[in-house]
């Protein structure tokens, strides 16, 4: 797999909760995972806005596929830790623009930062997530 077609072969094989929200990556690498979600009333809360654990289901599909590229073969990844700080709401019909990056990339523990955008660009959250990475 190259890195010209990995955000291709990660939205045909992404998670099955993944794909059911919605989620599309837009450019994926090793040390780079951008993805998006188009906020509609199913991934509301009340007034219409991304519900919460909808903005941590996102970063924690990012931050698992980023883990997922940098582990060694026949390895698994969990998280085991996860940090969100909302900072502000994003309307029903916008679309949340995520970009995760490695914090630290170790041999078993790797900790990845994905902050979430609205349309108008500005920050509306900002996930820390710690994944476990085990030998199967």
């Amino acid at each position: 797999m190259t890195e010209e077609n990995l955000a291709d072969a990660l939205n045909a094989s992404n998670a099955p909760f993944a794909k059911m929200m919605g989620v599309v990556m837009t450019n994926v690498t090793k040390t780079l995972v951008e993805g998006e979600l188009k906020v509609t009333e199913d991934h509301c809360t009340i007034p219409a806005t991304l519900h919460g654990g909808a903005i941590m289901a996102l970063a924690d599909n990012m931050g698992g596929i980023g883990a997922f590229l940098n582990m060694p073969e026949g390895s698994v990844t969990s998280t085991i830790e996860s940090k969100t700080n909302f900072l502000r709401a994003i309307p029903v019909g916008q679309t949340a623009k995520a970009v995760t990056t490695p914090v630290n990339i170790g041999r078993t523990l790797q900790v990845w930062k994905t902050e979430i955008f609205r349309d108008d660009g500005k920050l509306a959250a900002v996930v820390t997530q710690t994944q476990i990475i085990r030998q199967v």
